[in-house]
């Protein structure tokens, strides 16, 4: 019995182990939902197959797991999964090694202690495993920009693991001097074990805290782009009244050249013209709907689209947003036209088309965004399309912000890719 609940407690080690790895390095292919009842399932196969005591089959099965995990949920290429397994496989088998070596030659008489000596052991040796791989991590995801503040962090938690060993050495000196008689080697045994939930725990809860840290960063960063935008699009609507009271006051303007028309004053006449012309308050304005704070968005994209040579075409009904806050305003359209135009970029005849009206005899607004897309997008757990942009985790708060608005007018959301028309379709229903 003591062997099998030693056995479950070392795969269980391997198996966070693992994930911890995976989850630094790589891209997961599908939601943790699924990734954790199938890494669940493929060490309990493990579990199952080393009670046959067979070294040589656990070793094998140990890397055929780790190799199936890591092909089938992450994306990865499966010559990339082999070789990352066969670092896992023996970096396993150096440690467990190691640590045989260690004990052998210094503390013979614990592996003669059936008990105390199984589980030093064991402890000991997934604790130098588990060091190695953290290590490992860290150097091979390198002092990225965005991960350059936990450096120093991590470095520190190294201490865990390294006191742990002293203290595993403490332990092994101790009884290699005296036998540690009950209940004194039962104690011994839980310290031993919850050595090593510590070095879990702590590795995992930093883990956890970077990756809540920088996910806090970002949508700081979002929320200052979206409070930038919207300040843009407040001074772009005082331009268009300045220029509105430009033009009540042009017959002014006019009176004024006049006068100095009849002094036959050329020269100041100019001067004058010169200056209207050149008043940003003469700036060409585009009127596409009613509401000023979407028409100055629109106004934007549509300079946008047409530099990129896209076709912009919108049809805003009268009156359709007038009930959603300018801030949301700006967060929802600013986000579904950065990705439509994103999408249609590098397109030949490519097309943005943008719908909004409000359902007859309902509060409801129906907004539509048709855009061209090259490519069958790739979905998350919840049916959105996930970005392809390098540096995954920094990107998608844009779709978040999108699902915020729509979430918090009791809204709907739906996307999807028509592959015969190689367009991308978004419909949004508000219900304000």
């Amino acid at each position: 019995m003591e062997h099998i609940v030693l056995l479950f407690f070392s795969f269980f080690t391997e198996a966070v182990t693992l994930w911890q790895y995976a989850t630094s390095l790589f891209i997961p292919s599908c939601s943790n939902k699924i990734r954790l009842p199938i890494l669940s399932a493929l060490y309990a196969i493990l579990f199952f197959l080393s009670l046959l005591g067979e070294m040589g089959l656990n070793t094998f099965s140990f890397f055929v797991v780790n190799t199936v995990f890591l092909f089938a949920l992450f994306k990865l290429k499966l010559l990339l999964a082999i070789f990352h397994s066969v670092i896992l496989t023996s970096i396993m088998g150096i440690s467990e090694l190691a640590a045989f070596g260690i004990m052998s030659r210094f503390f013979p008489n614990f592996l003669l202690e059936a008990s105390v000596g199984l589980v030093f052991y064991t402890v000991f040796s997934k604790i130098f495993f588990f060091a190695i791989i953290y290590l490992l991590v860290h150097l091979l995801q390198g002092k990225k920009t965005n991960q350059g503040q936990y450096v120093q962090s991590e470095l520190l938690l190294m201490l865990i693991p390294v006191s742990s060993v002293f203290t595993m050495f403490t332990f092994l000196a101790i009884g290699k001097t005296s036998f540690f008689v009950p209940p004194a080697d039962f104690m011994v045994t839980i310290c031993a074990i919850f050595l090593l939930m510590v070095n879990l725990l702590a590795f995992g809860i930093n883990h956890y805290n970077q990756k809540k840290s920088q996910e806090y960063t970002d949508m700081q960063l979002l929320l200052q782009k979206e409070s930038d935008s919207v300040e843009y699009y407040e001074m772009m609507l005082s331009q268009n009244e300045h220029q509105s009271i430009l033009i009540h006051d042009i017959k002014k303007h006019l009176q004024s050249i006049k006068l100095l028309n009849e002094k036959n004053d050329s020269d100041k006449i100019n001067a004058y013209i010169q200056q209207l012309m050149e008043s940003s308050d003469l700036k060409e304005t585009v009127k596409i709907c009613d509401h000023e704070m979407l028409n100055a968005i629109l106004c934007r994209y549509q300079r946008q689209c047409s530099d990129k040579h896209i076709i912009f075409h919108t049809d805003i009904r009268s009156g359709a947003v007038q009930s959603i806050y300018p801030h949301d305003l700006t967060s929802l359209f600013c986000n579904l036209l950065d990705n439509a135009v994103e999408s249609s970029d590098n397109i030949p005849d490519s097309f943005i088309e943008l719908t909004v009206q409000r359902k007859e005899h309902s509060s409801f607004i129906v907004i539509i965004v048709i855009n061209s897309c090259r490519y069958t997008p790739v979905y998350d757990q919840d049916g959105l399309p996930v970005s392809h942009k390098p540096e995954t985790g920094r990107h998608g708060f844009g779709m978040k912000s999108i699902q915020k608005v729509v979430k918090q007018y009791h809204g709907n959301l739906q996307m999807y890719y028509e592959h015969d028309s190689a367009t991308f379709h978004t419909i949004i229903t508000l219900k304000p």
